[in-house]
């Protein structure tokens, strides 16, 4: 069928003869026909030119394809199983050790010291916070140190939680 404005209709392609897409209708010439036609078995012959050296690659190198499957599952598998088996239980909230701050004879100026040291402040920032002069800040510190039996502040920070003195 040909409509009057020489546009070649089929009923293969009757059913884009209503469509509107973005306001306008479609309508497909001959020549445009003829270019989706060839487009069409064009990608067709790639396809299948694809599928055809895909089966000759998978025969070719069956084994090591099997064995990256393999190894891939493992992984998987290994990575399942280590989650699993290393989740930390779910802990009620941080519990400060009171008889070791005791045991240890810190001293609640030399805790707070210490929370502050722990947070990452500067001496400086530590006297500000507690009020005191920095020179203060350093004797507390060098307290802390001796009592905790440590020689630097990273030490004094691992040492105080590996005690629960801080969270």
């Amino acid at each position: 069928m040909t409509s009057p404005k020489g546009v070649i209709e089929t009923k293969a392609w009757s059913f884009l003869k209503g469509w509107r897409g973005f306001g306008f209708q479609l309508r497909i010439s001959s020549m445009k026909k003829t270019i989706l036609l060839y487009a069409a078995g064009l990608a067709g012959a790639a396809l299948l030119l694809q599928w055809v050296q895909y089966k000759y690659v998978a025969r070719a190198f069956a084994t090591e394809i099997y064995i990256v499957l393999i190894a891939a599952g493992f992984s998987v598998l290994g990575a399942f199983v280590g989650y699993r088996l290393t989740r930390k239980p779910a802990t009620e909230g941080f519990q400060k050790n009171d008889a070791a701050i005791q045991s240890l004879g810190i001293t609640p100026r030399e805790y707070a010291t210490l929370e502050l040291l722990a947070s990452g402040h500067t001496n400086k920032e530590i006297a500000r916070k507690l009020d005191v002069s920095p020179n203060t800040v350093k004797t507390h510190l060098a307290k802390l140190y001796e009592k905790l039996e440590v020689q630097r502040r990273t030490q004094a920070v691992q040492k105080a939680k590996d005690l629960a003195l801080i969270p």
